[in-house]
């Protein structure tokens, strides 16, 4: 059983920062992929950011600039570093992973989610 634990998220005021930190445990050959999206009240959930195993990474236009995404690959633990927050950046932001049971399987797990609101 594959369990991700995201922590981090909390109330912060505009232009702060916080740090989100999203760990995966269990049953795990390797991880590819991991990210973090977000989903705030009324809207689909969207993209923030992607990071492959290589350290590869990718941004949504909207925080490009602001956030950036790491990860420590023997810890199977990804990050979020979220800088000069603004109030629409308030939303639940999930972690993803994209875990690997063996070299050919593989499926996505989502974690819990962890809120994050910017105060105006």
């Amino acid at each position: 059983q594959v369990q991700l634990v995201e922590s981090g998220g909390g109330l912060v005021q505009a232009g702060g920062s916080l740090r989100l930190s999203c760990a995966a445990s269990g049953s795990i050959f390797s991880i590819r992929a991991m990210g973090w999206y977000r989903q705030a009240p009324g809207n689909q959930r969207e993209l923030v950011a992607t990071i492959t195993n290589t350290g590869s990474a990718n941004y949504a236009d909207s925080v490009l600039g602001r956030f950036t995404i790491s990860r420590e690959n023997a810890k199977n633990t990804v990050y979020l570093q979220m800088n000069s927050l603004k109030p629409e950046d308030t939303a639940v932001y999930y972690c993803n992973a994209e875990i690997h049971y063996t070299s050919a399987y593989y499926r996505p797990h989502w974690g819990p989610g962890t809120q994050v609101t910017v105060s105006s």
